[in-house]
């Protein structure tokens, strides 16, 4: 089984390195926490001038033709440098999205825009249930002439301050059940809309959005109506794989923090590298970030080349959830009391580690449908 990256790849993970170490260096990580927008204009129109934002759309709508996978290895490399902006919420969530599912006049206006770094989307899903099931879903929209109107809240929206597009779930017919939920194209600029922004462990930019009488064209429909809940899915199954990417990337990034200063801290005159138990701590945390790639990458593949791969997904989010969690706490242990300060680098893995362990479904909720899968 060959399980080397192709040139190509290699030299698109090799780019990708290169313009994080230059351009998202830990202070510019601390500094767009704190920043309104939480990116820079300059660092967006660079990863848009490198093909980035159009990566995975075909050549006919301004992209560069390449696969999920290789999506995968660039996610892997922004989860290295804890890398902020709405990238994520723009191309996997968004753009993946109307090229799948989108009409042709959809991916027209969209997606080229995207690729050009122009456009910015959000994903509006989840509501104050906090739930990734059908029943969590309570927005309404209601049909009016040749629009719906819709009504309801929507929260822990990424990057809604700074999206020039809402892709929103609603119920077009009354209910718990799959049946009934329609995926919309919302103008963010549309009246009746409310943001505000909420405080989070990762300092990431989430908000909470109101939608009062909101009027939405027919023509904004994503799918058919009321037959919008496998799109839905297969959004979480795409975020869900790629926060996994997003993980095992910060993972490694830790494991190489950690075995440095286990080299560079001495104590009783020698490093702490040299204690058995300290050694075997870094073995586990090499063997979880291992065992995540593998897993990851998996399921990233099959996934591009279009193979059923659901159950492989929630595996990787189930493992990767829980291995970054214990990567984490390892780290901090053979740091010691340094690692838990703010002006150390691991407290920004920490938070990120933690935000990612519930983003599209914790590892219970991936434990349930890996059973179902299997007919348990």
């Amino acid at each position: 089984m060959n399980m080397q990256f192709t040139e190509e790849q290699e030299m698109l993970r090799k780019f990708a390195r290169d313009f994080m170490t230059d351009n998202c260096k830990k202070e510019y990580v601390r500094a767009m926490e704190k920043d309104e927008k939480g990116y820079s204009d300059e660092v967006w129109k660079g990863m848009a001038e490198l093909g980035w934002m159009g990566l995975v759309f075909p050549e006919e709508y301004g992209g560069q033709g390449m696969g999920f996978f290789e999506l995968a290895i660039l996610l892997e490399e922004m989860g290295r440098a804890c890398m902020p902006g709405p990238f994520f919420s723009t191309v996997v969530l968004g753009g993946m999205t109307l090229l799948e599912s989108g009409t042709e006049e959809q991916k027209k206006a969209f997606l080229p825009q995207i690729a050009q770094g122009n456009l910015k989307m959000a994903l509006a899903l989840t509501e104050p249930a906090g739930t990734f099931t059908p029943d969590g879903i309570t927005m309404s929209a209601k049909s009016q002439g040749d629009q719906y109107v819709l009504n309801g809240t929507k929260l822990f929206v990424n990057d809604a301050h700074v999206a020039d597009w809402f892709l929103t779930a609603a119920r077009t017919h009354a209910g718990t059940s799959e049946e009934g939920i329609t995926l919309f194209l919302v103008d963010a600029k549309s009246p009746g809309i409310a943001i505000t922004m909420l405080k989070t462990i990762a300092s990431d930019k989430q908000a909470e959005v109101v939608f009062k009488d909101v009027k939405v064209p027919r023509k904004d429909i994503v799918g058919t109506v009321n037959k919008g809940w496998p799109i839905i899915q297969r959004i979480i199954e795409r975020g869900a794989i790629g926060k996994c990417a997003e993980m095992i990337g910060g993972a490694q990034q830790v494991l190489e923090m950690t075995i440095q200063y286990s080299k560079d801290r001495v104590q009783f005159g020698k490093p702490i590298g040299s204690f058995q138990a300290v050694q075997h701590h870094a073995a586990n945390m090499a063997t979880d970030v291992d065992g995540a790639k593998f897993i990851t990458y998996e399921a990233a593949w099959m996934l591009s080349e279009g193979l059923p791969c659901s159950k492989q997904i929630s595996m990787a989010k189930a493992w990767c959830s829980d291995a970054y969690q214990r990567i984490m706490t390892t780290a901090h242990q053979i740091h010691g009391a340094i690692g838990f300060t703010m002006d150390h680098d691991l407290q920004l893995y920490f938070r990120r580690a933690k935000a990612a362990e519930l983003a599209f479904g914790d590892a219970d909720y991936h434990r349930e449908l890996i059973a179902a899968a299997m007919a348990m």
